[in-house]
């Protein structure tokens, strides 16, 4: 089972939090970018940008934050973070 945590954070205050799962048969990549758009649209944001250092911690470490820069729109958190917690 594919999970992943996803976190949004502002002074060291977690505000809102979800763990999403996956069992379909789809990629990795697929599914982690599936996850992400799930989670935003439960917190009401709008899908970040992957930025070259999003992508290498995510794949160092299984975890990355996305920042005011990832984001088009103005956000009201320090940030947005997704951690592996179960991979296939």
């Amino acid at each position: 089972m594919f999970r992943m945590w996803v976190k949004v954070k502002k002074d060291n205050h977690l505000l809102a939090d979800t763990v999403i799962e996956d069992g379909s048969g789809r990629s990795r990549t697929a599914k982690v970018f599936a996850a992400l758009e799930e989670a935003c649209r439960e917190f009401d944001l709008s899908v970040p940008i992957w930025l070259d250092v999003n992508v290498r911690d995510f794949q160092r470490v299984a975890r990355t934050r996305f920042t005011a820069d990832s984001f088009v729109e103005a956000v009201d958190f320090d940030f947005l973070e997704i951690q592996m917690i179960e991979e296939d």
